[in-house]
């Protein structure tokens, strides 16, 4: 069947669609999420539905599991049938036991049997003491015979010698009704059942009374009976299949419901391991704890923080390493751009792995340097030795590349041990950084190393325990910082044989073939790991789904989502797998469903939650118009009872025309919100305000079995007015009249009461209220107005032995008051499926609104470490290492700013917390420069990362900015040298902003920070490396050229070379000729010195921002 694609919405009516067109919450742009398709034919093996309500979910295996949750559904209404049968005993023994004589014992017997086994059932399907296959397959139809049997019983043994047509067709109807709503069997067995238990019924009365009454039976009026009791289970087997229908496109609502709750469960899932993995692969797991923690705080509690949020802890006991790609230049001149960073990618995503490998946390990428650390954040006690097995492995790693290259290029390790404070500064384009005097020693180490080794210092030889054996490093004659501190440094040579166990039963084992290089396993298979056996790529992917962070959403006590990956690759392509998920789904909502009842009110069954029962009182059913059309099929039905009761009877043709009328102009109003554009505006309106007032519509279902009871009354009163004239003391009632069959009224009140549990959206109580109006009503009328049709019935059918008999008037209002029970009972199961189902969908609800607020943490995240554009690439993508993002740019404006004297101003000191407070202090900065980003005129200004105190930022890189202040679609060929270049002027503008706000920070914390700075302009290449750990930076010649400018720069300036100069004159900057400055790697370069502006900043779009470092030309 299709895949990924939105749930197909079966083209019937707006109601139909509307139920079942199921969608979910994947977003097309990213790319994110599942989509299954579910279709909803109009086709299946019942055909006494019409097509449009035949329904059955395609694929098969679909259909079966929800046949299988209907079952489980209607476990429970199994056992509100077998309440009935048992209310129907009571009835058969009050009936014998209150006029008790000899002759009613076998009844009673049979009635106290039936009672017995009801209980047994009941206890038995409670508490599930049979085997499932048999309460699945063999209750309903045990239930049915039982039922059957009770009524044959009762009717062969309490009217033995006075059968009359009428006898038991009510508890028949009842039953049949009963049937339909309760057994948990599909459509066509329960109206195969239905239809045999009334043919019998009817035959076993007809044939009965032929032979009772062989001398003076009445043809014509006993087929006129019969086919009243045929009208009367037509009429409840009509109403049962429609009750049946909208019962199972209840569930089947309910059950994509709980389909789409899966797929949002899956989303979710997928989303918090998106989101995971891309916060893990750039933050260690304690801070994006702490993240994730302000990220759900109230807006208002942020406000009241004195300072920028910090993340910042210090580490102890740590080893850091550097690492350093020797002959970098030499290969970027043989390669294009792309190819080197897919080189880089490839590399680093090897250098990734073997840091997982040997427990390093990888802290940034620096152009070609490498850095990562070793007992961060978990303390290990073999840091140092791994952190070397990390160094040796890197420079083998590195072979790979100089035999594909065919260049010279090695790796330079360093190594130190000691402590670190570890964390995050700014808000913007996060990043995981170190800072401390050891880390400063440990990147010296590598720029005082020698390629192809690895270089420690001594405070690593001491962690090391006699692991290696050294060499001398002589490293101070390599680097004057490690000269000036006396740093002792080694170089590490072959490992001893064997090398002992690490820590936590990680085996660090290296083997030799050679005298002095150890002999390492062939990277182009195993990405360069250190070990005898090799670990694939997929052995590491799968390592990292084991990864278990408590701080995000775990879900693996619902469902086990947390090891899907280990079940199921993809759902989208196992059906069968996700039907499984989805069955357990099923199941956990019907185990927690009776916790949901503590939220409701025991009696009246209320939600506790004024505001929880006020929307679920304007949820719209959509079956209400059905539901009102049961009533118009009752009345009819109704009144062709009364038709073959007593044709003459002109009232029964009143009331009949008049109460159908009334009854579909009820339903029209109640169709108009379904249909909307069947039918008129105003119409609607009134019907849309009618579903969500509760009131109104309380009143609305009011009226429609109040012109059903009344229809019944008035026909019961005019029947009896219309007979006045016969004198009821005569020895006979008139023959082929309603006196002469009074219980088909009682019959036609119990169709009135299936009308009314046919009501949806209205409470238990409203049912009870009009229930109780039907059978009062009924009630009075049988015992008062019409005691004396029903006493003469009585005389007349069981002459002697009235007196022994309860009387007729008594015994059919009972009976409608038992029904009455009975439906109540069953009123208030369907109220609490109805509000299970409601908390259900609310429940969906809340999971898709969990979903999108995910979704919104992850693309604030991302954002937060990736530039926008490049997050749309990522977000909600699967890629592997190789699969690259870049995007060469021409024409970019590069600047890097720096704090020189930070350095002299950080100390490890207890009174500054070890460095934390100097840190603190550098957080508020570079969060201040942040905030200058978000300024509409620098929106096309990207940061890139922090260095340390150096804050590097980039213009003209984000493609769906209007850069220039023109429209993207004009070509670049179009636009003038000025306009091009307005990002540019727009960086320098920045810069000098920095250069303003750091004044203000200086001023008002007593300081003299100052800042210096190195802009250039040309191209770039911009690109992340390694998809499983991100890393999105930008190279170039361009790139290393304003590095160097702001290396070579003064403070307090701002320098620039002579092309970005000459660009940035044309805008009114204001330059100071420095001279020539010799350049590493360039040689002698003239650069100049950016002072401000020389008039107000002018933009190519017309607007104008004066800037408070601006100099304004008064001339």
């Amino acid at each position: 069947m299709p895949r990924n694609r939105d749930f197909s919405e079966p083209e019937h009516s707006a109601e139909y669609s509307a139920d079942y067109s199921v969608s979910l919450p994947s977003d097309p742009e990213h790319g994110v999420g599942r989509t299954h398709e579910v279709t909803v034919r109009s086709s299946g093996s019942c055909l006494c539905l019409p097509r449009f309500m035949r329904l059955t979910f395609a694929p098969e295996s679909l259909e079966n599991l929800y046949q299988t949750y209907f079952r489980r559904q209607r476990h429970e209404t199994l056992l509100v049938l077998v309440v009935f049968a048992a209310l129907f005993d009571c009835y058969v023994i009050i009936m014998c036991t209150v006029l008790y004589t000899p002759d009613k014992l076998p009844p009673t017997l049979a009635a106290s049997v039936g009672l017995a086994l009801q209980i047994l059932l009941f206890v038995l399907c409670k508490y599930e003491l049979l085997p499932d296959r048999v309460t699945r397959k063999f209750m309903p139809y045990i239930l049915w015979i039982l039922i059957a049997a009770q009524i044959f019983c009762y009717l062969g043994l309490s009217f033995a010698r006075f059968h009359e047509a009428s006898d038991t067709v009510g508890w028949q109807a009842f039953f049949i009704f009963s049937f339909f709503i309760t057994l948990p069997l599909r459509l066509t067995p329960i109206v195969l059942i239905s239809t045999i238990s009334c043919g019998i019924h009817t035959l076993v009365l007809g044939v009965t009374i032929a032979q009772q009454q062989q001398d003076s039976i009445n043809g014509r009026d006993l087929l006129w009976q019969i086919l009243s009791n045929i009208s009367i289970y037509l009429c409840t087997i009509c109403v049962g299949i429609m009750s049946y229908y909208m019962a199972d496109r209840k569930h089947r609502k309910a059950f994509l419901e709980a389909r789409q709750s899966l797929e949002v469960k899956l989303n979710l899932e997928e989303q918090s391991q998106q989101q995971e993995g891309l916060m893990l692969s750039i933050l260690p797991k304690h801070v994006a704890d702490e993240m994730l923690k302000d990220m759900k705080k109230d807006p208002s509690q942020k406000e009241m923080q004195q300072f920028n949020t910090m993340y910042m802890y210090r580490h102890e006991n740590v080893s850091i390493l550097f690492a350093d790609i020797v002959g970098f230049t030499q290969l970027s001149s043989l390669c294009s751009a792309h190819e080197l960073v897919k080189l880089l990618n490839e590399l680093f995503a090897r250098f990734d792995k073997l840091a997982q490998r040997y427990h390093q946390l990888r802290i940034k990428i620096l152009g070609d340097c490498y850095y990562c650390i070793c007992g961060l954040p978990d303390y290990r006690e073999d840091h140092a030795v791994c952190s070397i097995l990390m160094g040796l492995a890197m420079v083998e790693a590195i072979s790979y590349v100089r035999e594909k290259t065919k260049t010279g290029v090695d790796m330079r390790v360093g190594v130190h041990s000691g402590t670190v404070l570890g964390g995050v500064l700014g808000q913007k384009r996060w990043q995981y950084d170190v800072w401390s005097t050891d880390v400063t020693v440990a990147n010296k180490m590598e720029a005082g190393g020698v390629p192809g080794r690895v270089h420690i210092s001594q405070s690593t030889m001491d962690c090391l325990k006699g692991e290696f054996e050294v060499e001398p490093g002589d490293g101070g004659s390599r680097c004057e910082y490690l000269k000036e501190k006396g740093i002792v440094t080694y170089l590490v040579l072959v490992p001893k044989q064997p090398l002992k166990n690490g820590i936590n039963g990680v085996k660090l084992s290296v083997s030799s073939s050679h005298g002095n290089s150890p002999q390492l396993i062939n990277t182009k298979e195993c990405n360069g790991s250190i070990n005898t056996t090799c670990t694939t790529p997929d052995e590491t992917e799968d390592l990292d789904t084991r990864v278990v962070n408590p701080s995000f959403p775990n879900p693996r006590r619902r469902l086990r989502l947390r090891d899907l990956a280990e079940r199921v690759v993809d759902a989208s392509q196992n059906e069968q797998e996700l039907n499984k998920l989805l069955n357990e789904a099923l199941l956990e909502r019907e185990t927690v469903q009776a916790l949901k009842g503590k939220s409701t009110y025991r009696l009246s069954m209320r939600f506790i939650e004024p505001e929880m029962e006020t929307r679920y009182s304007v949820e719209k059913e959509k079956q209400s118009g059905a539901a009102f059309s049961c009533s118009c099929v009752v009345l009819f039905f109704t009144a062709l009872v009364e038709i073959f009761i007593d044709p003459r009877l002109v009232a029964n043709y009143v009331t009949f025309v008049v109460g159908e009328v009334l009854l579909l102009i009820l339903t029209l109003c109640s169709l108009a919100a379904i249909f909307p554009r069947v039918f008129p505006k105003r119409l609607v309106a009134f019907s849309t305000w009618i579903d969500r007032t509760r009131w109104a519509r309380n009143t609305w279902a009011m009226s429609a079995i109040f012109i059903l009871t009344m229809a019944d009354i008035v026909d019961m009163l005019s029947c009896q007015q219309y007979y006045s004239v016969v004198n009821v003391t005569t020895s006979e009632l008139p023959v082929g009249t309603c006196v002469e069959n009074p219980k088909y009224y009682s019959y036609i009140a119990v169709l009135a009461l299936i009308a009314t549990i046919m009501l949806v959206q209205v409470s238990h109580m409203v049912k009870l209220t009009l229930m109780l109006m039907i059978t009062g009503a009924v009630g009075v009328v049988n015992i008062y107005a019409w005691r004396h049709i029903f006493d003469k019935y009585d005389e007349q059918r069981f002459r002697e032995n009235t007196s022994s008999l309860v009387p007729s008037k008594y015994s059919m209002t009972v009976m409608v008051f038992i029904m009455m029970l009975s439906f109540y009972y069953f009123s208030r199961h369907v109220e609490k499926l109805a509000r299970t189902l409601f908390l259900w969908k609310i429940d969906v609800h809340d999971q898709k609104e969990r979903v999108y607020e995910m979704r919104r943490w992850n693309e604030a995240l991302v954002a937060n470490m990736l530039p926008e554009h490049v997050a749309r690439h990522f977000l909600g993508s699967k890629k592997r290492d190789e699969e690259l993002y870049s995007q060469s740019y021409d024409e970019i404006g590069v600047m890097f700013a720096s704090l020189p004297n930070f350095a002299d101003f950080y100390t490890e000191e207890s009174i500054n917390n070890g460095g934390i407070e100097c840190l603190r202090f550098l957080n508020e900065i570079i969060s201040d420069f942040d905030a200058l980003l978000d300024e509409p005129q620098f929106r096309c200004i990207t940061k890139i990362k922090t260095i340390g105190s150096t804050y590097m930022a980039a213009s003209g890189m984000t493609p769906d900015v209007n850069i220039n202040g023109y429209n993207n679609a004009v070509k670049k060929e179009d636009l003038s040298d000025k306009e091009r270049w307005q990002h540019l002027a727009d960086l320098a503008d920045f810069a000098l902003a920095m250069k303003e706000t750091l004044m203000n920070i200086n001023y008002q914390s007593f300081n003299n920070f100052m800042l210096r700075i190195g802009m250039n302009k040309g191209a770039v290449l911009a690109g992340v490396i390694g998809a499983r750990k991100p890393h999105y930076d930008i190279w170039g010649n361009t790139v290393n050229v304003a590095s160097r400018m702001e290396s070579t720069g003064v403070m307090g300036n701002i320098q620039v070379v002579e092309e970005t100069q000459l660009v940035l004159k044309e805008y009114g900057f204001r330059f100071v000729r420095r001279g020539h400055i010799f350049v590493k790697g360039k040689g002698e370069l003239l650069t100049y010195f950016m002072k401000g502006r020389e008039k107000q900043g002018s933009f190519v779009n017309g607007s104008s921002v004066t800037l408070p470092h601006q100099v304004v030309d008064s001339s």
